[in-house]
């Protein structure tokens, strides 16, 4: 397998194979400028005719291609599975089935949500005076998605935008164009209008021509380094960024748990998808007293897992997307072994299978100060450290330059959410793990260097709107008494308001009202009124 994305270079395309067996999914074109730069000006064009359309309008788009993936579900999971290395099952379960649910509530539910809303102005409101907030859309919504979830995250991120009045153009991962192209084959046999939803394929340098085209909104899910980068070139042309840059997230097991829930939990949360989830239980803490017992179970139920190509039905443990992912991966297992930590199940790839194919990887003995608990590992590995108190357990966990997710594990129920507010991450789950990606309803973003802003969500949508406050004056009638000239009479009155009407109290504005009628008098003799 070549560590590299392989190219056409006499015809300037990429050619995306299949983690698993090497073969060819697919050609797509290297987009440049001006190409890019023309697909960014035509979509600010669409802008000002779908920005009018009603939200009845865009929910029958969004609805319409909500039904195309369900007539498709087994081809775009195959496809899915095919480009991304996953299991075919976790296509559906992880990517599909989520992103639908998303599409349905947001379609159903964004008009309400961006409902003008009147704001309470306080006294303001006894001078005839009222506010309100629209939400209007930004204009071109740019996706950047990472290769990890190259369906849902840029399809539920696009009908959010969608939905909200935007345009949507995404660059989707040199790793998994094809399924890029799909979501646009998607909204097209949804009868979206033409310019509303476009893709353009390439890689780092099409990316980069697509923030230096200067889109109204840049949604980027990657790398701390490269989230970086783009925020960088995007101020250039003040272009707002959100950011989702990964995470190191920890589980804490206390031993009051329901362990036989809680190992399983650990071991989905951190080796489905092959660990290549920014989400993915990265570090598992457990408490001393149980931790043999807790490895071993978890030892276990991984032995039992079946690791193979994603298009087998019983695949668990599918390829991982990238040589280079795979080579991290060795070498943080690598690193844990020379640290002193143990392996206990795994540890190297899998000779059985020609792919890129790494074990499902137990790891005891780990420390927070071993290298490979700081760095990002997105692979088929669960590096398990001990601690004694609830107190130890949140400064381990609170140890880290990201903050996406984490979880608790208690019977505890008013000490799960205790602890989980201590810890500093985005979402924090009591009994639960990774999932909450897939709950569209609900923020998703971190703390730290897992990233800026938020997707998903009200928190998600006021990131694809733009609030307009709107003040009236409904009695128009007189001068206000802060309008020029300036006089002493002004000033006593201005006094009054920072004495009497700044403070809230309509008791104590009545007292101002004497000195407020003699200002407006004086403003109505000026010759500026006459």
């Amino acid at each position: 397998m070549s560590a590299v994305v392989k190219f056409d270079a006499e015809n300037e395309q990429i050619i995306s194979t299949n983690p698993a067996s090497g073969r060819e999914v697919g050609r797509v074109p290297v987009m440049l400028d001006p190409e890019v730069t023309t697909a960014v000006e035509r979509s600010r064009v669409a802008f000002h005719m779908w920005k009018t359309s009603t939200f009845a309008e865009r929910r029958r788009i969004v609805m319409k291609a909500r039904d195309v993936i369900l007539s498709e579900l087994d081809d775009i999971a195959h496809l899915i599975s095919a480009e991304s290395g996953k299991p075919f099952g976790e296509a559906i379960a992880m990517e599909i089935a989520p992103v639908l649910d998303l599409m349905q509530y947001f379609a159903r539910k964004t008009e309400r949500l961006l409902k003008p809303r009147r704001v309470n102005i306080g006294l303001y409101q006894t001078l005839g005076r009222f506010s309100k907030i629209v939400y209007q859309p930004l204009g071109v919504v740019a996706i950047i998605p990472a290769w990890n979830y190259p369906f849902s995250i840029p399809l539920g991120e696009a009908a959010m935008a969608l939905m909200a009045g935007n345009t949507v153009i995404i660059k989707p991962s040199e790793l998994t164009p094809i399924v890029g192209l799909k979501i646009g084959e998607i909204f097209e046999k949804a009868g979206v209008p033409e310019n509303v939803v476009r893709i353009v394929t390439g890689d780092g340098r099409t990316g980069a021509a697509l923030v230096d085209a200067a889109p109204d909104k840049i949604m980027f899910t990657g790398s701390v380094a490269t989230g970086k980068k783009i925020a960088e070139a995007a101020a250039k042309n003040l272009t707002s960024v959100v950011l989702e840059l990964g995470g190191k997230d920890p589980m804490i097991v206390f031993e009051d748990a329901d362990l036989d829930l809680a190992s399983s939990a650990a071991v989905w949360g951190a080796l489905c998808n092959s660990g290549q989830s920014c989400s993915s239980v990265e570090r598992l803490y457990v408490q001393e007293s149980i931790a043999p017992r807790f490895t071993a179970m978890i030892v276990e139920k991984v032995r039992e897992l079946e690791q193979g190509t994603g298009d087998s039905e019983t695949t668990s443990i599918g390829a991982m997307a990238s040589q280079r992912q795979l080579d991290i991966v060795e070498d943080h297992v690598a690193h844990f072994r020379e640290a002193g930590a143990k392996i206990e199940i795994g540890g190297k790839r899998n000779e059985t299978l020609d792919g890129l194919f790494y074990e499902p990887t137990v790891i005891s003995g780990a420390r927070n100060e071993m290298r490979a608990m700081q760095e990002e590992t997105f692979g088929p590995t669960l590096p398990i450290a001990t601690f004694k108190t609830d107190e130890e357990a949140i400064k381990l966990a609170n140890d880290s330059e990201f903050g996406l997710t984490a979880s608790v594990w208690t019977r505890n129920i008013a000490k799960g959410q205790r602890i989980a507010e201590k810890i500093e991450a985005g979402s924090v789950c009591v009994n639960e793990v990774l999932y909450t990606h897939g709950i569209g309803q609900t923020p998703w973003g971190g703390f730290k260097n897992s990233g800026r802003g938020r997707t998903h969500g009200i928190e998600g949508l006021m990131e694809l709107v733009q609030p307009q406050h709107i003040h009236v004056n409904r009695l128009a009638i007189l001068p206000n008494a802060w309008w020029m000239p300036y006089s002493p009479t002004a000033v006593e009155t201005f006094r009054g308001f920072a004495k009497y009407f700044a403070s809230g109290s309509a008791r104590k504005t009545s007292l101002l009202l004497p000195q407020l009628a003699k200002r407006i008098r004086e403003l109505k003799r000026n010759k500026f009124r006459k």
